[in-house]
């Protein structure tokens, strides 16, 4: 393996795990001056990383972003997502409430299951592929529970609900604008 295909595959693997990007540029920019070095010396790649790349890759990114810290990250994401979806259903509704139905929570339960599957299996989804995803899994489900479920209003939500939802996205949104600041640049790419 060349170096830059391990920081292409480090990279991946922070990417996949949440690691910030400013921590992940830092890291990157650590790995980079260690390959070079060893290239300097004589030794590979390997021999900085060991023989798995993504164990190497995974190690670092538990020691930088704990568990705990992404566990939390990607809840405020979907809290997000979640808020800005329910912020469009108002809009297009143009209503102050929400009423939520079971074909609606089985088809976003089901959508979510599928994509987070679909992630951990094959990387990221691009906008077709979403598309796709939620006519092949999502729609199917919708149908089958409205069928089954009929259209009884499970609970109303009001309007100031989309706005509480997108709250705990703000502190990661801020600390990733900060640390670009800081850096002077975007992302980096290999």
């Amino acid at each position: 393996m060349t170096n830059e295909q391990i920081l292409a595959a480090c990279r991946s693997n922070w990417e996949y795990r949440g690691v910030a990007d400013a921590a992940m540029r830092e890291m990157l920019d650590e790995l980079s001056a260690h390959l070079e070095d060893a290239q300097a010396a004589g030794r590979t790649g390997h021999d900085v990383v060991g023989p798995d790349v993504r164990a190497f890759a995974a190690a670092w990114a538990r020691e930088r972003a704990p568990f705990a810290r992404r566990a939390l990250r990607t809840l405020a994401m979907a809290c997000y997502v979640l808020g800005w979806l329910l912020l469009f259903a108002y809009l297009v509704r143009w209503t102050t409430r929400v009423d939520v139905t079971p074909d609606r929570i089985a088809f976003w339960v089901a959508l979510g299951a599928a994509t987070v599957a679909f992630e951990l299996r094959r990387g990221s989804l691009r906008l077709y592929q979403r598309w796709l995803l939620s006519l092949v899994v999502g729609l199917p489900v919708l149908l089958l529970v409205r069928w089954l479920g009929g259209d009884a209003v499970v609970f109303t939500l009001p309007l100031w609900a989309a706005p509480a939802l997108l709250l705990p996205m703000v502190p990661y949104a801020v600390t990733d604008v900060r640390a670009r600041r800081v850096t002077g640049r975007g992302p980096r790419r290999p």
